[in-house]
């Protein structure tokens, strides 16, 4: 916890997490424009003392690689025709005592309007918060302040959270839009 502090402070970033830590939850981050993501968002929670896992293709689980992500809360996604990840999901989180994960909705570091609505069906399915996680690298801000209930209208959520992340800016901005 002090480590993650100390980078954070170091590098210039403030973190302001406000939500309760809640023992199952998605945090849905964005914006997602580089690979520093991951780290500052693994950094900011760790500095909280708390724990997240998160969602990652499964062809970065190579040897050793794979050990590492596992170990810090790795889950691999595998795209096959006919599984669903979000079914395992909303399996994973009935049954465990203690599940908070990590999801990027754009589900890619490029410029994308078409967010996966993934998170907000394994949410209202598995009857869990979703916090809304936004690393603002125009401010150098890492903010997790916000939980947000899916209604069950899909578009009308998704519109919800994306206008929230509006504000926000990515380390690429061009590579971000919440259209």
């Amino acid at each position: 916890m002090w480590f993650s502090k100390l980078i954070l402070r170091i590098t210039g970033w403030k973190v302001s997490i406000t939500v309760p830590d809640y023992p199952k939850a998605i945090i849905c981050v964005a914006p997602h424009t580089s690979n520093w993501d991951f780290i500052l968002g693994k950094l900011a929670y760790a500095s909280s003392g708390r724990k997240a896992g998160f969602l990652m293709k499964s062809s970065w689980f190579f040897f050793p690689l794979g050990y590492f992500f596992k170990a810090i809360g790795g889950v691999p996604v595998t795209r096959k025709p006919g599984s669903s990840l979000s079914q395992t999901l909303i399996h994973r989180f009935r049954t465990s005592q203690r599940l908070v994960l990590a999801i990027t909705p754009e589900g890619t570091r490029s410029r994308t309007s078409n967010w996966h609505t993934g998170f907000l069906h394994i949410a209202l399915e598995a009857d869990i918060p979703i916090v809304l996680g936004a690393i603002d690298f125009a401010t150098k801000r890492i903010l997790i302040e916000q939980t947000f209930t899916p209604t069950g209208n899909i578009e009308t959520d998704l519109r919800r959270v994306k206008d929230y992340y509006r504000q926000f800016e990515g380390k690429y901005p061009e590579k971000f839009t919440a259209d």
